[in-house]
């Protein structure tokens, strides 16, 4: 592969999932979500931005690894799952954030932990670094998960 060809590329992969991170962002914490009743070990505001960032750039790098390796056409069924875990992923800001539906985000959540855990294991098979990269994001979800359900259960 050329160089030309592999960094666009990565640029293509920085815009896919940096582009799911912005549609995510349309739905930020609001004034329902400040009213809230949280568990005392609910993260401040301040550290979602920084972390969903680190995540994003993995997510970006492993889906380019992935691509670089096998191509699109060799590696259809992980990329397209890694699709498939980015739009749940704006998604959930969307059922949560937007429409003020925890339970259905915590449904949700669900959903795109057991998509996550199967790209993992895809994209493992293919280069396993690129696996590796998405270990904390699967970490990040399970412990989002967790908390949606905790808002959802305080706050029915």
């Amino acid at each position: 592969m050329s160089i030309q060809k592999s960094i666009l590329g990565a640029i293509g992969a920085f815009v896919l999932t940096f582009g799911a991170a912005y549609v995510g962002s349309r739905f930020p914490a609001d004034e329902w979500y400040t009213a809230l009743s949280k568990p005392s070990w609910n993260p401040p505001n301040w550290l979602f931005g920084p972390v969903w960032s680190v995540l994003y750039l993995l997510m970006a790098i492993s889906v380019w690894l992935v691509w670089r390796k096998e191509g699109i056409s060799g590696a259809i069924l992980p990329l397209g799952i890694f699709l498939l875990q980015l739009v749940l992923n704006a998604v959930w800001s969307w059922l949560f954030f937007g429409l003020h539906e925890p339970l259905l985000a915590f449904i949700e959540i669900l959903g795109l932990w057991v998509a996550i855990t199967i790209n993992i294991i895809l994209f493992w098979k293919i280069n396993s670094f690129s696996g590796v990269l998405l270990l904390p994001y699967l970490a990040w979800v399970t412990f989002a998960a967790y908390l949606n359900y905790s808002l959802w259960r305080l706050n029915i």
